[in-house]
This record gives structure tokens, sequence and C-alpha cells, in this order.
């Protein structure tokens, strides 16, 4: 496992105090994955797409702050930082049990997301490939990820231009709520 700090190689333009690195995460940095939840949801209300994670804040969910913590002790978190400022956070692990399983060893993808501030740096696209370095490093061939499908499939075009590709749609039913649609992606690493 690769567990040392990584430069963000993608944030051309940015000076050696901006750069960005990666480093393993543990149980203290809950509270950083929330913000960037929080931080996301918000920027996803202002510009009216809600059916993704909805319109409440993630810090104010029970459910949203245990999954957090389960993610921050569970050894499969990882920050980007640029300086001591957590920008992005990656969990990876074994896929979710709302998608088809693989057919044969893989790492997936449990949460990506970055602090919309610094949209358009790469870091997205930084912590995508730091997982699949994760996974050569462990001799899996295939890395996945699910994603919010609905609306304008932005997302999904975001995972197809980091070198996924669309594999199955899903639908989450969620009771008292409109389904959430979902798509899962692959990407080959060998």
């Amino acid at each position: 496992m690769i567990d040392h700090p990584r430069r963000c190689s993608s944030m051309a333009g940015m000076t050696d105090q901006e750069i960005c690195t990666i480093r393993p995460g543990g149980p203290d940095d809950a509270p950083a994955v929330l913000r960037l939840l929080d931080s996301a949801t918000a920027w996803l209300v202002a510009r009216g797409r809600t059916g993704q994670w909805g319109t409440e804040p993630a810090s104010t969910d029970p459910r949203r702050i245990a999954q957090a913590e389960a993610w921050a002790a569970g050894g499969g978190l990882h920050l980007a930082l640029l300086g001591d400022v957590p920008v992005g956070a990656l969990v990876v692990g074994a896929s979710t049990d709302y998608v088809p399983a693989a057919t044969e060893p893989e790492l997936y993808v449990n949460l990506l997301v970055t602090a919309r501030a610094y949209a358009g740096l790469g870091i997205g696209a930084r912590l995508l490939e730091h997982a699949a370095e994760l996974a050569r490093a462990r001799g899996v061939g295939l890395l996945r990820v699910d994603c919010y499908g609905g609306d304008d499939r932005a997302l999904v075009r975001f995972y197809e231009g980091c070198g996924f590709t669309a594999t199955d749609p899903f639908t989450v039913a969620r009771p008292g709520r409109e389904p959430w649609p979902g798509q899962v992606l692959a990407r080959r690493l060998d």
C-alpha cells in the first residue's frame, strides 16, 4: 500500500506553497471529510442540482456522520491537501451492496469529493490516479466507481474523461423520496 504523501502532479501553474499532496487519512480526518461533503452539497444546491446528495449538510445527518467516521477509521481514506488544508478526499475499498459485484478482484472508489473552491485544478483526477496506483500496488487490474447518473450525467462524463467506461446503470430505491439513478464505471489498469 502506498502510504506516503504524493504530489498532485496535475496542478500545473501552482507555486511550491500551493502544491497538492496526498496522504493517508485516519480517524481524526472525519470532520474534514464532512466539511468537504458539506461544501460540495452547498455548491450543488446553489446550482439547483439536489438529486445527488439532497439539500442538507452531511454534518447534520447522523447516518452521514457515522459513514464519514467509518471511512476515516477504515484504512481506505486518502486526503489531498494544499498546505495543511484538505481540498479533496478519496475512499477506496470494497464495492457497495447496491451495485453488481465484480467478476474479478478490484479496488472500488467509495467516495471522491473535492473542494469546489479549487475546481479545475485537477484534484479529483489526481485522486483517481492515486486510486489506480493503490490498485496496481495491490496487484489489482480493475478500478471501479459509481456515481450519480441523473440530471445531465455531467458526473458520468467526468469519470469517462478520467479513463473510466460506463458499465452498469442502477437505481437505489429511497422510501418516501425519488429513486436515485446511479452509474457504475470501470477502468482497466492492466
